[in-house]
């Protein structure tokens, strides 16, 4: 039986050039990098490369580059130390974010910020005027806004968006996670004062993060201990988790064009055949528009039948690994936060197809013909 993996939106296989960089800091430099002998300096060495490498890519400092856990981490880390530090008494969101960011705005929250969630349209796309009303309201306000929205792909305008938190003085975080990797990122011209990226994302380890702090935005930490990362992010570095992103964003930089070129055309011919092999079926988002949508994710809502919710589960048993959203809510009874926010249909099956580099046209016709085949027989 075929095996088709569509779910890259949830996690990617790990590029065999990434796990070659990693492989001798599991084995012969093995030291601790706080450590001042040759074991210890070595392994310094190339966390400082790494994230030099990093830096370069994103066009920034490296002093401005920290190595985290994961991105939910990092989401954490800039959310709730502005609050602590930079004195933020709202933030700015969107009901259709990440969890790493709506629970942690629940907690803060709870605590007394102000949170504001901006209206979206039934295709999920903020209101620009609304987001500079309310900041023409002087308060010390941080903005949290998705780059790349995880389960229907809608991108944002960072740079719009950006430009009128500067022209209002507000703080700028955003959750590029999905979007790290698969768009170039020149952080010195975004005005961004956060952005976050997690390597497993874009064909590198799982449990590797990062984040870009702007060097103006002064804030404490979120996790104390040994000081590390320059007293920014206490606990011994995941050396080869940081090798390992940064030798894959490294290599998602150098074939971006080609891979970009490649994904859309998968998911260009998705959305064609499944078009004309179900009646009925529409795509969440901006899914067919390339200029405002991630060209990986393809969100997708079957007309209703008495078995859509076992569609997943045949997928599987088919050989087809999808998912009904993000990975961090699957096999809970909780329906998608973000198709919720849509209006969605909840009778109408919702899927998300999420593709890589390395799927093929193979994968894409095999996925389509066994998913008419069980929404027809159901």
């Amino acid at each position: 039986m075929n095996r088709v993996y569509l779910d890259n939106a949830a996690t990617t296989a790990i590029d065999p050039a990434v796990l070659d960089a990693m492989l001798p800091f599991f084995k012969d430099h093995f030291g601790n990098p706080s450590s001042i002998h040759s074991h210890g300096r070595t392994v310094r060495s190339a966390i400082e490369k790494s994230r030099k490498k990093v830096a370069d890519l994103l066009n920034v400092s490296p002093a401005e580059i920290f190595f985290t856990g994961t991105g939910t981490e990092a989401d954490n880390m800039a959310l709730r130390s502005s609050v602590e530090t930079l004195g933020i008494k709202r933030i700015i969101t969107s009901r259709i974010e990440h969890h790493a960011i709506l629970h942690t705005c629940e907690l803060l929250e709870g605590r007394g910020t102000e949170i504001i969630y901006l209206q979206i349209d039934e295709r999920g796309n903020i209101d620009y005027d609304e987001l500079e009303q309310l900041l023409k309201i002087k308060i010390p306000t941080l903005v949290s806004l998705m780059h790349a929205n995880n389960e229907i792909g809608n991108l944002l305008d960072l740079q719009k968006a950006a430009n009128i938190c500067k022209e209002f003085g507000a703080t700028f975080h955003s959750d590029t996670v999905q979007a790290m990797g698969h768009y170039v990122h020149d952080l010195q011209i975004t005005n961004l004062n956060f952005a976050v990226g997690s390597a497993h994302k874009f064909h590198g380890p799982k449990g590797s993060g990062l984040i870009y702090l702007n060097n103006e935005t002064k804030i404490t930490p979120l996790i104390h201990g040994g000081g590390q990362e320059r007293n920014m992010r206490s606990g011994t570095e995941n050396v080869y988790g940081i090798v390992g992103l940064a030798k894959a964003l490294e290599i998602a930089y150098e074939n971006m064009s080609d891979h970009q070129t490649h994904i859309q055309g998968l998911k260009n011919r998705m959305i064609e055949k499944l078009n004309s092999s179900i009646d009925g079926i529409s795509f969440n988002g901006n899914a067919e528009d390339p200029e405002k949508c991630l060209y990986t994710v393809l969100n997708v809502s079957l007309p209703p039948t008495d078995d859509n919710e076992m569609l997943l589960f045949n997928l599987d048993i088919n050989g087809i690994s999808c998912s009904g959203g993000s990975a961090c809510v699957s096999g809970s009874n909780v329906g998608s936060h973000v198709l919720a926010a849509l209006n969605v249909d909840p009778s109408r099956g919702p899927i998300r197809f999420s593709f890589s580099k390395y799927n093929t046209e193979a994968d894409i016709d095999y996925a389509v013909e066994k998913l008419t085949e069980l929404y027809w027989d159901g």
